[in-house]
């Protein structure tokens, strides 16, 4: 098989959807020396990283080879916008296309299509996400609807949830295939330098992009309810880029009067988040909304106590290995901290369990299961979704 793969988010400054195509990608790469891979730096005519040639997955083994990237994003949206006839051979001839970053191509022929579906929140609450990435993540899911082979759910919370908006899609084409940590290895790491100022088992630590969903402000109020009733709160370390909707953060934590107690690292790289994962109080992570949720995973295989969300697929990642509150309510946040800290619940047992839970998964098991799911969707036999077929079911259901 030649296999089609979007890299298009695995840039330096990655996120969700990159890590997990990363993650993915790395792992084939190690199992699979048989089939062709061509890997795509720019996918789609939404998200663009202008520095996608140099910073986007490369791999040097002789059966992986890259497509050019676009000269910029104008000239992107160009070729995915007006797919020609010959849209397949444009792509390198690929068996298959996997599409990654929300974006899912028209004009395929030949090629089937799988689709990686990560989660729908821009759907149920529209209003934590700009307009531009709301519709442009609605237009990619909905043509995957009725253009995809296969779509690859990473939780099942996704997977029902996709099936609940569009009916019509075929529900035995929907597969769950759950991601794996970054951070494969368990090895302490020697402090960084940068991090000179942490203090082993000295501080909580959430890490997340800044923006609405991930409900720092909730966390926040929390935090400073904390350090009302505790003589030594820890102080609080949020690691992550700012994302959309937060340009008030700063003004919240002033208001709360926390300025002194909040750190913001940004963003950072991968050993400077282990050392925190490792040598955190807790982590800490009360989202509303995930389609995995990445960040649990990686602290439990490091070692974190967590406290998490027990929203949408948190509780498939966690189990009964951590502390699940009500992401709505500070007083649940606030509750498990206090539990923590007052020592009424044990964090040598969270984090016992935690690594237990942590190694039920794993990048090489996700790599062999789609392995084996690109063989299944190329046999001749695998029949194609036809798109007027589709078109015809989309009618009957609007």
């Amino acid at each position: 098989m030649r296999i089609g793969f979007d890299v298009s988010q695995t840039g330096r400054t990655k996120a969700g959807c990159g890590y997990l195509a990363d993650g993915l990608i790395r792992e084939l790469s190690k199992i699979d020396a048989e089939n062709e891979y061509v890997l795509y730096p720019a996918v789609g005519d939404v998200f663009w990283d202008p520095d996608c040639a140099r910073d986007t997955f490369h791999c040097n083994l002789p059966n992986f080879r890259r497509q050019p990237a676009p000269k910029s994003f104008e000239a992107s949206q160009s070729f995915w916008r007006n797919p020609g006839e010959d849209f397949d051979e444009a792509l390198g001839s690929p068996d298959i296309f996997h599409a990654n970053n929300f974006y899912c191509p028209s004009g395929l022929r030949r090629a089937r299509l799988i689709y990686t579906l990560y989660d729908l929140a821009f759907i149920s609450h529209p209003d934590w996400t700009t307009e531009a990435n709301r519709l442009g993540c609605f237009y990619g899911m909905f043509r995957a609807s009725l253009k995809a082979d296969l779509i690859v759910s990473i939780s099942e919370s996704s997977r029902k949830h996709f099936l609940e908006v569009f009916p019509h899609y075929p529900a035995d084409r929907v597969v769950v295939v759950y991601p794996g940590s970054r951070f494969p290895s368990p090895v302490e790491l020697p402090r960084p330098e940068a991090l000179r100022r942490f203090q082993p088992g000295k501080f909580w630590l959430s890490v997340a992009t800044l923006e609405p969903r991930k409900n720092h402000k909730r966390l926040l109020r929390a935090y400073a309810a904390l350090k009302q009733k505790r003589p030594d709160p820890l102080p609080l370390v949020l690691c992550g880029g700012k994302g959309w909707l937060m340009d008030e953060f700063e003004s919240e934590l002033a208001s709360l009067g926390l300025t002194e107690d909040v750190i913001l690292t940004g963003y950072l790289e991968n050993d400077a988040l282990q050392w925190l994962y490792q040598n955190c109080f807790a982590f800490v992570y009360p989202s509303y909304f995930e389609g995995f949720g990445l960040p649990v995973l990686e602290a439990m295989s490091l070692g974190a106590p967590v406290i998490a969300s027990k929203a949408t697929s948190i509780p498939e990642i966690v189990g009964s290995a951590g502390l699940l509150i009500d992401p709505y309510d500070e007083a649940s946040i606030l509750s498990a901290m206090e539990r923590l800290l007052g020592g009424e619940v044990s964090r040598d047992r969270l984090r016992s369990a935690g690594r237990e839970q942590a190694s039920l998964f794993s990048w090489e098991a996700s790599a062999r299961q789609m392995l084996e799911l690109y063989r299944q969707v190329a046999l001749p036999e695998y029949r194609c979704l036809a798109e007027a077929d589709q078109m015809s079911v989309a009618a009957t259901t609007s």
